[in-house]
């Protein structure tokens, strides 16, 4: 857990130096705003632009709804880094930063995310205007480096450990989560007339366990380990499979399609899978571009992320310069 701001200076050099800000300049000033912490001092509230660009935003997920609410708040201009598990079981790869971890780098509609192994490293990828993504299990990131804005977007289905006083701004994703309990803020996952909803008090719709309706199809279009084993395929995401075709195999036993489309999705090869496990995504549309840009429902997720981050900073701006001279009270 990070150290609050105690006055108007920085209890962490290292959070100063990654963002890249000459510390020594900021001293105290009775007209300053300081961010509770992991911030920046400022003294004028016009360039609000400049302002969130100097904060650092940790995401912790790079599946494709985590990658969703990375690009919108990377295309708002915020830095953000990405955590995530040394052998992420993500499917949609082509449109996940998680795949980095494997690839070294992804494109993903202009936005780079890039592996990073260092402090130094995520420095470099932010002045390049990429998206450093580490593995971090355990989110360690967060202690080190204080961040201003922390989303949880591991879409677990439930709370691996993300708590309210991780950051000044804390915003998690779907089911398990209770806003003004375990986050700031929760947005809505699931698809429907609330999808990409932020809320502000109460929990989102619990896991309903049944796939969302694509073209009417919904379990089909999904496929699962028959058993436990090692993940093998010769299909690429992009490709036009039939109903039958054999798509992968797990410990050696087929996996079928059960319709006619395009793979979606796929797990990384050789990577082992529990029985049951979703392994790929046959899309019944079949348009191949859609496997290559970021999904409608990311997107409208992304879109709650990015008005929770921008609501929450207004909260925090007002409840700070009303107090001027210290910063939020952390007793909570």
């Amino acid at each position: 857990m990070c150290n609050p701001l105690k006055g108007y200076y920085f209890n962490s050099v290292t959070s100063l130096s990654l963002l890249g800000v000459n510390y020594a300049k900021f001293i105290p000033h009775q007209h300053a705003l300081a961010l509770w912490r992991g911030g920046v001092i400022i003294t004028d509230m016009k360039d609000i632009k400049t302002w969130f660009a100097d904060w650092i935003t940790v995401v912790k997920g790079g599946g494709d709804l985590g990658t969703g609410a990375v690009y919108r708040l990377h295309r708002a201009g915020l830095r953000v880094l990405v955590t995530e598990l040394p052998a992420p079981l993500v499917i949609r790869r082509r449109v996940a930063l998680a795949a980095a971890i494997y690839q070294g780098a992804i494109e993903v509609q202009g936005m780079v995310g890039r592996r990073v192994e260092s402090d130094q490293e995520i420095t470099a990828a932010w002045q390049k205007g990429e998206v450093p993504v580490v593995v971090d299990a355990r989110a360690a990131v967060v202690s080190r480096l204080c961040p201003t804005v922390l989303v949880d977007a591991v879409m677990a289905k439930k709370n691996t450990g993300t708590r309210l006083d991780d950051a000044p701004i804390v915003v998690a994703l779907g089911p398990g989560f209770v806003a003004g309990r375990d986050a700031h803020a929760v947005v809505e996952t699931q698809r429907g007339h609330n999808l990409g909803r932020a809320l502000y008090q109460g929990a989102p719709a619990p896991d309903s366990g049944r796939p969302g309706s694509t073209q009417g199809v919904t379990s089909k279009r999904l496929l699962r380990a028959p058993a436990a084993g090692y993940f093998d395929t010769s299909c690429q995401i992009g490709d036009r499979v039939q109903a039958g075709q054999v798509v992968a195999r797990v410990g050696g036993a087929p996996i079928r399609a059960a319709i006619d489309g395009v793979v979606r999705g796929l797990l990384a090869d050789g990577l082992h899978a529990e029985a049951g496990l979703k392994v790929g995504d046959v899309d019944p549309r079949g348009v191949v571009e859609h496997c290559f840009s970021i999904s409608d429902k990311a997107l409208a997720v992304g879109g709650g992320v990015l008005e929770a981050v921008l609501f929450l900073a207004r909260q925090l701006k007002s409840a700070q310069s009303a107090s001027p001279h210290s910063p939020p009270d952390q007793d909570r």
